[in-house]
């Protein structure tokens, strides 16, 4: 069984296209999880901090 150029593309892109859904699904369930709550959070007002000063 030989497989075409034409078979590979639709193959290609037909499974890339369901990892890379799957995957954002991951991303943005992983985002919302209650219990990351805290991590982003401490993340997000690090960058803040009032004690960081420009070197001198």
């Amino acid at each position: 069984m030989e497989i075409d150029h034409n078979a590979l593309v639709f193959f290609s892109k037909s499974w890339g296209l369901l990892y890379l859904g799957g995957f954002a699904v991951c991303v943005v369930v992983y985002t919302f999880w209650p219990s990351n709550k805290k991590r982003f959070v401490r993340a997000k007002e690090s960058i803040l901090d009032p004690v960081d000063k420009p070197w001198q």
